[in-house]
């Protein structure tokens, strides 16, 4: 199957010459509850922050000015409704665990400026360390005990284009959940507009049974048991930054498409199309086969087919639940699953 590879580009910026303007903490737009929120056992083990870069092109009606008004007001009005996201992360001495202090002590909303065009950076696609310069990952002012759990840097470059750079800490949102924060900021940039989706932020429905209920192993959380005096003397991973080679494979719907033809045309796939209409070959499925089946076969094993490859990959769990989780449930709700085949 064909796939149009997209090596680096040749001319990169590596410095977008970016200049911090101003940088303030924002609060909520009205007063919210002083409390403790409790972080279930998946965002327990996520404290750390993810940052995401988003790109917009220029518009005559958003010029810069605009843009940093406004979204520095949807900060502050979305802040009211996601008030743990202005709060602080800290230790319950008597549970010994991690939970948010909601104190509206503020996230941060950062102004900057480049000296190029989005023209001029090229391929935004493709990652590029310099994107780092678009995000303010802390604030070197504030202690490491009361980093804010939010921070955004609205960057404008010469062509009045500009691009938004989050830092959230990862126990306070996963993927699905964030995108719908994203959905509701861009709804509160506007005057007398309602949120475009209702955030459920009651993390006490995923608090573990007590006392623990495990009912079916889990091989996706093993902790290998390696004998003594053989423990490996170097990283499983161990290879030199400047050797790893990074690239991108841009699969079309056309070649997804094929895969998926491939899928049913033979295997365990074709016998389970054939004795059920309601089986269905997802797009997510036969990409993460295919890329799986490369791997395994890439790896030199004296046991040959009867070597065991496994794949994690992450799940939903908000619509498996029994009841489901509502949609707009603003922890993590992800979990690792996995599935084993013989080479």
């Amino acid at each position: 199957m064909g796939t149009l590879y997209q090596g680096p580009p040749d001319t990169a910026i590596h410095d977008l010459k970016v200049t911090i303007q101003e940088s303030q903490l924002v609060f909520p737009a009205q007063e919210t509850q002083s409390k403790s929120m409790f972080l279930s056992n998946i965002d327990q083990v996520l404290n750390f922050n993810v940052q995401t870069v988003h790109f917009f092109p220029a518009n005559l009606e958003f010029p810069p000015k605009i843009v940093a008004d406004r979204l520095r007001t949807a900060l502050s009005n979305v802040l009211v409704p996601y008030d743990f996201l202005a709060g602080r992360i800290q230790l319950n001495p008597h549970s010994g665990r991690l939970e948010i202090d909601c104190n509206s002590a503020g996230a941060v909303f950062a102004v900057a400026s480049s000296e190029f065009a989005l023209d001029d950076i090229g391929d935004l696609v493709y990652p590029n360390p310099a994107f780092g310069q678009l995000i303010v990952e802390k604030v070197d002012a504030i202690g490491s005990d009361d980093q804010p759990l939010c921070i955004i840097q609205l960057t404008s470059f010469k062509c009045g284009g500009f691009a938004m750079g989050v830092s959230t800490n990862h126990a306070m949102l996963d993927g699905l959940s964030f995108k719908i924060f994203l959905q509701n900021l861009a709804s509160q940039a506007f005057d007398d507009k309602p949120l475009a989706i209702v955030p459920y932020d009651d993390r006490t429905v995923l608090a573990a049974r007590s006392p623990p209920q495990v009912t079916f192993p889990h091989p996706e959380l093993l902790k290998l048991k390696i004998p003594i005096g053989e423990e490996p003397s170097h990283p499983t991973f161990d290879c030199p930054q400047e050797e790893l080679a990074f690239k991108i494979f841009r699969l079309s719907s056309d070649h997804i498409s094929y895969l998926k033809e491939k899928a049913k045309a033979s295997g365990p796939a074709a016998a389970a199309a054939t004795a059920t209409t309601n089986y269905r070959i997802t797009g997510f499925n036969v990409v993460t086969a295919h890329v799986w089946r490369c791997k395994a076969l890439s790896c030199d094993s004296e046991e040959g087919l009867e070597r065991l490859s496994t794949v994690l990959y992450a799940v939903d769990i908000r619509p498996r639940m029994k009841p489901p989780l509502p949609a707009s449930y603003t922890g993590n709700a992800v979990l690792t699953a996995y599935a084993t085949a013989k080479c």
